[in-house]
């Protein structure tokens, strides 16, 4: 009997954070009067932080996983599902950047790479990584 899948998605509390800085954006933007600099930047970083936040509302599973393969997101909100047997390798990598380091859980099909952050998952990297590795067992056993 098939177990149902495991999802991992976004936390909510970040998700919150991106939409009340934009609204602050745009506030200093639609405040920002004759000062056109001010009015550009502010608002260009409004709605990217925006349109961030609504991908999470719109794809707040960023991983899900079963006995058959894991569904993964791509692009802006869409998802593929890549079977078992395509799947090269999962692990976990880090990115180190301006003295800050990143795990991110790194699915590997051999024609695409697909990165994980902790943000993405709600979970550790590690965590997600042990799971997918005992589900892929099983898939293997059956």
């Amino acid at each position: 009997m098939p177990r149902p899948a495991t999802r991992w998605r976004v936390a909510p509390l970040p998700t919150l954070l991106k939409f009340a800085a934009a609204l602050l954006l745009a506030a200093i933007a639609a405040l920002s009067g004759a000062e056109r600099e001010r009015l550009l930047l502010a608002g260009v970083a409004a709605l990217a932080l925006g349109a961030y936040g609504l991908r999470d509302v719109l794809a707040p599973v960023r991983l899900s996983a079963d006995d058959e393969g894991v569904t993964v997101v791509s692009g802006y909100a869409g998802h593929r599902r890549i079977p078992w047997a395509e799947v090269e390798r999962v692990g976990v990598g880090e990115h180190r950047s301006f003295g800050l380091r990143t795990e991110l859980l790194e699915i590997d099909t051999g024609e695409s790479l697909h990165l994980f952050s902790r943000y993405d998952l709600g979970a550790p990297c590690e965590e997600a990584a042990e799971t997918l590795a005992g589900l892929r067992r099983s898939a293997d056993e059956e």
